[in-house]
């Protein structure tokens, strides 16, 4: 089954959670960006999280995060909506260092611990919502709890975990988000905060086969949880050759013409999947006709 995204209540309405399986969204950003193993981790975990973030919008809304820790690994930047749409890429995506003491993949070497999570939600409105926080540990889980609590002031608990095979491809990939409601009373708490601290990693979980909805059985407790809906999710950009077209008009006659004398041609890459756009004299000479 292809990668798709869990809603769901628990706890008689007192948590939300979210759980995903985003293997094969994780996997094409690896293909698209030929990231090594730690960076591909990294860029997981970030765009596990960023999906499922995404998913606690509505309709045309969208949010970018953007990670930037002063590591090796340069910036994570990831875009998202409520679609279950996501894509990301990393300023080094050849990073990649041997296993931690705990024996997995160095993401907190690779991100740094010395900078800002920052989030951007374009919710439709004349102001976007900015929420930014220091990173905390690198390893992205904790930075993405720390951030739903200090910046939103929802007490949250974001597992994320990626798994590499040994040929660099994605084995394994998905992550779970739990927030408390208001009014969540204490027992309830206790109940949850106990589960977390004696269910395997995240990262053991996925290994195992789990689904996204077996993820929260296991988080939360099979008999306290209620599901609501699920939602395809994918690795999607929206670049295209018309976009990339519009830029170049509006860089103006002058540049353009500048760019016909100098190659006769054009080329663009996308951050964001690496997808190249060629356009050749007869095209920009098109395009400076529209220019202003």
């Amino acid at each position: 089954m292809g990668d798709y995204l869990v809603k769901a209540l628990a706890y008689n309405s007192q948590v939300r959670a979210y759980a995903v399986k985003t293997t094969d969204t994780v996997g094409e950003a690896q293909r698209r960006h030929y990231t090594w193993p730690t960076a591909s981790a990294a860029l997981g975990r970030s765009m596990t999280a960023g999906v499922m973030m995404g998913a606690m919008l509505k309709g045309e809304q969208k949010l970018t995060i953007k990670i930037e820790g002063r590591g090796p690994i340069g910036v994570i930047l990831v875009d998202s909506n409520a679609k279950g749409e996501v894509r990301g890429y990393v300023t080094n995506p050849q990073t990649h260092f041997d296993l931690n003491q705990h024996g997995k993949l160095d993401v907190a070497r690779a991100v740094g611990t010395d900078g800002t999570l920052s989030v951007v939600k374009d919710i439709g409105m004349r102001d976007q919502f900015n929420g930014q926080v220091p990173i905390v540990s690198g390893e992205l889980g904790e930075d993405f709890t720390y951030y739903f609590v200090t910046s939103e002031q929802v007490p949250s608990s974001v597992g994320v975990g990626v798994l590499v095979n040994p040929d660099n491809t994605i084995l394994a990939a998905g992550g779970f988000i739990i927030q408390l409601l208001p009014g969540t009373d204490d027992k309830t708490i206790t109940a949850i905060e106990q589960r977390l601290q004696t269910i395997e990693p995240i990262s053991k979980l996925i290994q195992k086969g789990l689904s996204p909805e077996e993820i929260l059985e296991e988080v939360l407790g099979k008999e306290n949880v209620k599901f609501l809906e699920t939602m395809p999710v994918e690795f999607k950009c929206q670049c295209s050759e018309e976009r990339i077209a519009n830029a170049i008009i509006s860089l103006g006659q002058e540049e353009i013409q500048s760019m016909i004398e100098e190659d006769g041609q054009a080329e663009a890459q996308c951050h964001f999947c690496n997808e190249t756009y060629r356009f050749d004299k007869k095209q920009l000479e098109e395009m400076k006709e529209q220019a202003i």
